[in-house]
């Protein structure tokens, strides 16, 4: 179970920043939802190019029923790579579903007192938000193994500068649903789908004064609408002090169209609210995911088609 008090959280909380990789460092690989569709022989390239060791866990060759082996099995290789002191990051191999069903069978003490970068999007959201509010780590939110043989080079090179520890700063076209605006704050959040799923559990977020990321995919407009209202129905997007709203793809409609874009589903629930939002930020599940270092503190500076965000 996870042990959330564990005597490392103060060390992790008043030291900042997870050290940054270097050439020569270890780097794991695991699957702690769907399994693999295929062998990752180009992310081990890439990995390896960047002048890193690859370490495969287990689950990347497994298989129970669409996971990647059972939920103990999962949690196990992900405890095998958190306990590990020579392991200095871990990235998921890819999302889908399951991280919900193994997290609570990891114990996270050993991280809280030997951090790593954990890396990955979509259903790892849930690791981003519960590392983030247990013991106030940062984590990167960007392109996966199965996703680098479709990934921009753009992309694939915003994940090395975040976890080398280079500049990272965006500024992107957006278009005319944009609040316009400036703000400071923490980057939290993720897949929205993941961000509602952890809504009243031990790895939500505290959403006040955050700058609040958000992505999806395949959902219907109907869905996102009533994801959003039951955030702000809880009251996690009144007291933000930014929004940044990156790909909805593959997004749906019934029959009977919704008759909302997801834009204005966002600007007619937190219209009221005094703090920038922009669209179109380059994240999400598109070639073009660029990384993001969730909980850092950003700039953001939001005009009527522009934006830029800067991590400080």
């Amino acid at each position: 179970m996870n042990n959330i008090k564990s005597s490392g959280l103060a060390d992790l909380r008043t030291s900042g920043l997870i050290p940054y990789l270097k050439k020569g460092d270890k780097i794991a690989i695991t699957c702690p939802a769907k399994k693999l569709p295929n062998p990752m022989t180009d992310a081990i390239t890439l990995l390896q190019s960047w002048g890193l060791e690859v370490v495969l866990g287990d689950t990347v060759e497994a298989s129970f029923h669409q996971f990647a082996g059972n939920d103990d099995f999962r949690a196990a290789d992900m405890q095998r790579f958190i306990d590990d002191d020579s392991i200095k990051a871990i990235i998921a191999a890819r999302g889908g579903y399951g991280t919900v069903r193994m997290i609570d069978k990891v114990d996270f003490s050993r991280f809280a007192q030997n951090p790593k970068w954990l890396i990955g999007f979509s259903d790892i959201t849930l690791l981003h938000t519960h590392l983030f509010t247990n013991y106030g780590a940062q984590t990167i939110h960007g392109q996966m193994p199965v996703n680098i043989p479709d990934a921009s080079k753009h992309s694939i090179d915003t994940l090395r500068r975040a976890l080398f520890g280079e500049d990272l700063s965006y500024e992107f076209i957006t278009h005319d649903s944009n609040k316009p605006g400036e703000a400071t704050g923490i980057i939290v959040g993720g897949n929205l789908s993941l961000l509602v799923a952890s809504a009243g559990s031990v790895s939500d977020l505290d959403y006040t004064g955050k700058i609040l990321f958000i992505e999806d995919v395949g959902e219907y407009l109907y869905s996102v609408d009533r994801m959003l209202r039951m955030l702000d129905r809880a009251g996690k997007l009144k007291n933000l002090a930014g929004l940044v709203v990156g790909g909805f793809t593959d997004i749906k409609d019934n029959d009977i169209p919704f008759g909302q874009t997801v834009s204005q589903i966002v600007m007619e629930i937190v219209k009221e609210y005094n703090y920038p939002v922009c669209f179109d930020f380059p994240a999400g599940h598109i070639p073009d995911n660029n990384s993001l270092v969730l909980g850092r503190e950003v700039g953001l500076q939001v005009d009527e088609k522009q934006a830029k965000l800067w991590f400080k």
